[in-house]
């Protein structure tokens, strides 16, 4: 296959977000906000920053608010015009995508992440795609998926963001079975949905950032069932070894867990202290919760 540059993001947000109840029950767990930009919105914004010019989202019932966040809203910028909030105006303005950017599918059944991203088989088409999972959110002074980018252009095959994980947790991963590696850039030999600490081949974990190759359409349409009996995207990732090249990408940043409360939390923080405008004031309460706490 010759080389393409990487246009297509697929952003899996069919799920329900359980773990964030009572707050998710009419609203997509991808609107929750982090400071004052939702979930879904920082995914978008960094895989823009890559590159990327088309987006699909596989997306389920009561999910039509994460479309209409990236609409035109006339009403509301012409009030904020007239009222002079012209700040408020440039963010909002920044939201805006090209016309037919955006593209949906529905995934009906909760089958699974390899399920989602067969459902949006024709919008990748024979196409290098990215994979942005708005669950997980990474603060980095290079945005990952441009790491991520650039990685696929110097390998020409598929690369998956990793990170080390406690060896007793391997069992909430996908895990990599490696070969060499440079401190930066690691061979994958093999993957592993969730193995158990014992059968974990490595603690290298895949994170919710990856650009893969077309082919793996071609395992995910078997359909076939993995762990949770779920179609999963780490196994048919695993039959692509040996057949073009993959590989982990030891990322620059952090990256929070934002489908876990504690990491929402977390997230909120870190994000807010890169911020000038709330950075001295959030610094200041967080000063006072830590003298009561003490």
């Amino acid at each position: 296959m010759s080389f393409k540059p990487l246009r297509k993001a697929v952003l899996p947000v069919a799920g329900l977000g359980t773990r964030f109840l009572p707050a998710t029950k009419s609203m997509p767990k991808e609107m929750l906000t982090v400071v004052d930009r939702p979930l879904i919105q920082y995914a978008v914004d960094e895989a823009r920053a890559a590159g990327i010019e088309q987006f699909c989202m596989v997306t389920g019932r009561g999910k039509t608010a994460l479309i209409d966040h990236f609409d035109v809203s006339y009403e509301l910028e012409a009030t904020l015009k007239a009222r002079s909030k012209l700040e408020a105006l440039e963010a909002l303005e920044a939201l805006r995508l090209q016309p037919g950017a955006i593209t949906t599918v529905r995934q009906q059944e909760p089958l699974g992440l390899g399920h989602a991203i067969w459902c949006a088989r024709t919008f990748i088409g024979d196409d290098p795609f990215a994979i942005l999972l708005p669950d997980d959110l990474v603060l980095s002074k290079t945005p990952c998926m441009q790491q991520l980018a650039d990685a696929y252009k110097e390998t020409e095959g598929s690369v998956v963001a990793v990170v080390e994980v406690p060896p007793d947790q391997t069992n909430k991963y996908g895990i990599l079975k490696t070969g060499s590696d440079d401190g930066r850039l690691v061979e994958v030999t093999g993957l592993v949905e969730k193995p158990k600490p014992a059968d974990a081949p490595s603690n290298l974990s895949i994170i919710g950032r990856y650009v893969l190759l077309p082919e793996v359409l071609g395992y995910l349409t078997k359909m076939e069932r993995g762990a949770g009996n779920e179609v999963q995207l780490t196994d048919a990732m695993a039959k692509m070894i040996g057949h073009s090249p993959f590989h982990g990408l030891r990322f620059e940043g952090e990256r929070f867990d934002c489908g876990d409360k504690i990491g929402f939390l977390e997230a909120q923080i870190a994000f807010s202290l890169e911020r000038p405008d709330l950075a001295d004031d959030v610094r200041a309460f967080l000063k006072k919760y830590i003298s009561e706490i003490a």
